[in-house]
């Protein structure tokens, strides 16, 4: 899936009867920001790449990106603010999709599909299972602590993670290292013994 270059497809298109009768499509631009656009070129990498982090796919993360842009279409977020806004819906929806997967995946398990078939071990990556079981030890993480650990490790400072998620800046250092301590003891739980 490669990135696109305008928010024109973000929109739905709505259906118009021409004078033929037949069915048209309208690309009405007034029900949409004026400024997405230029919102959309300038933020659409870092908000794809940050939910590229989380998710592990460059598929799920432009989806992911299509939703959070949306919301930001109809929200009245101010411009100047936009980049921030952009960065924890990013984070939170990333993480969200993230959650849902693990429980439909604990669901089907439960229901006695059992487990999904994979290929042969011998073709699996080490640094795949390695991302898989981080990305599994992040979605067991408290929301916020993980969005903290996301957003930090996403290049912001902490100023702006405290910003982001309405924390005090001298809580965020505190935040991420609890996050990281939890990350860590999730990934010692559920580490196969060798």
């Amino acid at each position: 899936m490669t990135a696109p270059l305008s928010v024109a497809g973000l929109r739905p298109a709505r259906p118009e009867r021409t004078g033929t009768g037949t069915v048209g499509i309208s690309r009405d631009r007034t029900d949409i920001r004026p400024d997405l656009e230029a919102v959309f070129r300038s933020d659409y990498p870092r908000v794809v790449s940050i939910a590229a982090r989380v998710l592990g796919s460059r598929d799920q993360a432009e989806d992911v990106a299509q939703e959070v842009f949306l919301s930001f279409g109809r929200s009245s977020v101010p411009v100047g603010e936009a980049a921030g806004w952009l960065t924890v819906a990013a984070t939170h929806t990333a993480l969200n999709l993230l959650r849902s997967g693990r429980r439909r995946s604990a669901r089907e398990e439960s229901a006695g599909d059992g487990p999904t078939v994979v290929p042969d071990v011998a073709d699996l990556v080490i640094t795949r299972e390695e991302r898989s079981s981080v990305r599994a030890a992040l979605a067991r993480l408290p929301h916020k602590q993980a969005a903290a650990l996301v957003l930090r490790h996403s290049g912001l400072s902490y100023a702006e993670v405290a910003a982001a998620l309405d924390l005090s800046p001298g809580s965020v250092g505190t935040t991420v290292r609890r996050a990281e301590s939890v990350l860590l003891k999730e990934l010692n739980r559920h580490a196969s013994p060798e």
